[in-house]
């Protein structure tokens, strides 16, 4: 990579451009990553579970694993990841850094709406 100071603009505008796609790449595998690791996870206990015959409701006593123990009905997401389907939001709680970025840059609730 050439020295910043002696590039042309349009040459930084290029750099940048290339490196907000492959910031943009790590950001996407990371959110993957995240929620496949998540799933191996929990089969990874179910499995120990069931071979003592034990089940995931058994070891939470029957309650959610919240931390007032009661059932609360989880929110249907209303919002979808631009690249990445598989990654939701239920418009409640905190907002994902991917809908801030997404407002940050002009975007529209609608656009990502579900």
């Amino acid at each position: 990579m050439a020295k910043l100071e002696k590039m042309s603009k349009n040459d930084l505008a290029k750099q940048r451009a290339e490196m907000e796609a492959k910031l943009a790449e790590i950001r996407k595998a990371e959110a993957e990553y995240d929620g496949r690791r998540l799933k191996e996870l929990k089969a990874e206990i179910e499995a120990m579970l069931a071979k003592e015959g034990y089940s995931l409701s058994d070891l939470m006593g029957g309650k959610s694993a919240r931390k007032g123990g009661g059932a609360k009905a989880k929110a249907a997401p209303k919002f979808r990841h631009p690249e990445n389907a598989a990654i939701t939001w239920s418009g409640r709680g905190r907002q994902p850094v991917w809908y801030k970025e997404h407002m940050e840059k002009g975007g529209k609730p609608e656009d990502l709406a579900i």
